[in-house]
């Protein structure tokens, strides 16, 4: 699978999920590496993710050490009975004096001051990546920036939005090697 990230994780295939909502997401507000808390309705997505990745086989859980991942994270790993390996690369971009600003004022592949270009988040999230052990079922929580950084690493098409909160993904290593992994509702 010349191209692709190396890696335990990038072996076999494993889950994604995009921490449960917060206010700066019902806002439509860029959080970035701000840490803010799961809102009320992200605690009650967490608690129905946690259903959800119960009927999955997880056996390993790595999460965004941000607040609104760990959360989540921590309520999956309530209802599995398994630890949270905290894995400090996987946390969201840093985007500076942008974070707390609507969305809309992000510029497609610039810098903002005092923020994190997009090549530095991009390798420090497949460092990140490259560092989780293998595990045959394991669950990954963060955010929907890594999660980008993910599909352009495994030729996955992106949605244009960001994904949904709390919605078990699962990726697949393709068939056919070279041919772009594939992603599914998990």
């Amino acid at each position: 699978m010349s191209g692709f990230p190396a890696g335990p994780l990038f072996e076999r295939p494993f889950y994604y999920l995009r921490h449960g909502e917060t206010e700066t997401n019902r806002l439509g507000l860029i959080t970035g590496a701000t840490d803010i808390e799961l809102n009320a309705r992200g605690r009650e997505q967490a608690v129905a993710a946690a259903t959800l990745v119960r009927a999955l086989a997880v056996d390993a859980i790595y999460s965004s050490p941000l607040k609104r991942a760990r959360q989540t994270a921590d309520c999956v790993a309530l209802a599995l009975g398994l630890p949270v390996v905290e894995v400090p690369a996987i946390a969201e971009r840093g985007f500076g004096e942008l974070e707390g600003k609507p969305r809309g004022l992000l510029v497609r592949g610039a810098t903002p001051a005092g923020g994190e270009s997009l090549e530095d988040f991009t390798a420090r999230v497949l460092a990140g990546f490259s560092g989780i052990a293998g595990s045959e079922h394991p669950l990954i929580v963060a955010h929907s920036g890594v999660f980008r950084v993910l599909c352009r690493a495994l030729a996955i098409t992106a949605p244009a939005a960001p994904i949904d909160n709390a919605l078990p993904l699962r990726l697949k290593p393709p068939a056919i090697a070279g041919a772009p992994w594939l992603l599914e509702r998990a």
